[in-house]
């Protein structure tokens, strides 16, 4: 069987990557590229029939197309994923592969065709529910004459942790991920720390997620301790982790 790849748009491969979503039923964290402009989009054809698509983005930049970040194939064709994959990766030039470990497909392939694999963000989901409480804390939404505390690494979130008149943390979750998934995020004011204020934000903010109709999902560096042990506090647990490898010489099928 013989596969040909046609560079194409997003609008003509939004019916495979529905089935993608669908079959992948979680968090996709780089969904926002597409619509952002961030990817090329290919069409894997059979006998002129399109049975998969790849999607390329730049590893480094959002000008760059190196990385293959997304692939899917029907799956009356999956047993020949390999050797779509492989006219993929000639076609679109790419250097590397980055995934999602529950991307099951797309792993298998990362470890058949990339070397050097390693990996820097662990990805989360619900997993319970939780009870946490805290004396004279105040979870509540944001309000616009809100003191805000400056904030290092994550935006002021929508709502707020306040104590004795102060805003300890905020918090809030984004929404340009694949429906019906949210992100989560949150950032304690450095002197408030280590006090449970996060678990309890995140608890909280979960439950707003679930409310206005989402799914709660997070993520955070491999490095990020606390953080990890924050979000499983709060009732998340480890879903995968975003792997990345360079590709190594793809074979040729004939």
């Amino acid at each position: 069987m013989r596969f040909s790849i046609a560079r194409t748009n997003l609008k003509e491969i939004l019916p495979l990557r529905n089935l993608f979503l669908q079959e992948n039923n979680f968090q996709i964290r780089y969904n926002a590229y597409h619509e952002r402009g961030w990817t090329d989009s290919y069409l894997i054809l059979s006998n002129n029939e399109k049975i998969g698509y790849g999607s390329v983005k730049g590893k480094e930049s959002s000008n760059s197309r190196d990385t293959v970040f997304e692939f899917y194939i029907i799956p009356p064709f999956r047993n020949k994923s390999s050797e779509a994959f492989a006219e993929l990766l000639h076609a679109s030039g790419s250097s590397f592969i980055e995934c999602q470990s529950n991307d099951k497909l797309l792993t298998s392939l990362l470890y058949e065709y990339a070397t050097d694999i390693n990996s820097d963000v662990i990805l989360f989901e619900d997993n319970i529910s939780t009870n946490l409480s805290l004396d004279k804390i105040i979870f509540r939404k944001r309000m616009d004459d809100d003191t805000i505390f400056g904030h290092q690494s994550e935006p002021v979130g929508n709502y707020v942790l306040e104590s004795g008149n102060e805003i300890t943390a905020t918090g809030g979750f984004l929404l340009h991920y694949n429906f019906p998934f949210a992100d989560l995020y949150m950032e304690v004011q450095e002197g408030h720390r280590r006090k449970g204020l996060g678990s309890y934000l995140i608890q909280e903010i979960k439950k707003q997620c679930y409310i206005s109709g989402r799914i709660p999902a997070a993520r955070c560096d491999m490095n990020n301790i606390a953080s990890k042990a924050t979000l499983i506090k709060a009732g998340f647990k480890i879903a995968g982790y975003i792997l990345q490898g360079k590709i190594k010489n793809a074979p040729v099928f004939t």
